[in-house]
């Protein structure tokens, strides 16, 4: 099996609703995303996948969704003032954790259909979270 991994860095702002410590509060990570793929064998060019198309998927997934914007559950009630102001504000059904957020990029990248094996989703340089293909 042939892997390749690409890696985005980018900024956002979370809390995460009915936590006890003080993630329950709005603040800001400087996140990290390395994307891997994978193929039991390579394509006419010798790849798994080019690193452009990645970054042209991707890469610009995460600079429209997730790149200095707040993401909020849904039900946050921040989330109508936040519109109201004209902020940026990226929704999720659930909390968005570290591992919430690692899937929400494993589907944006299978949605591309290029042959995503794992989402490593770093919140900060000491933790992850990691979604993976069963």
């Amino acid at each position: 099996m042939f892997s390749v991994s690409r890696e985005f860095s980018f900024c956002y702002g979370h809390r995460l609703l009915g936590h006890p410590g003080k993630c329950r509060h709005p603040h800001g990570h400087n996140g990290r995303v390395i994307v891997t793929l994978s193929m039991p064998a390579l394509n006419a060019s010798g790849m798994v996948a080019d690193f452009t198309e990645v970054k042209n998927t991707i890469g610009q997934w995460i600079d429209e969704h997730f790149d200095h914007k707040m993401i909020l559950a849904a039900s946050d009630p921040l989330v109508p003032l936040l519109q109201a102001q004209g902020e940026p504000v990226f929704l999720t059904e659930g909390s968005p954790t570290a591992e919430t957020l690692a899937k929400l990029l494993f589907d944006a990248a299978e949605s591309f259909r290029i042959p995503v094996l794992r989402v490593e989703f770093w919140e900060t340089p000491g933790c992850r979270a990691v979604y993976e293909k069963e």
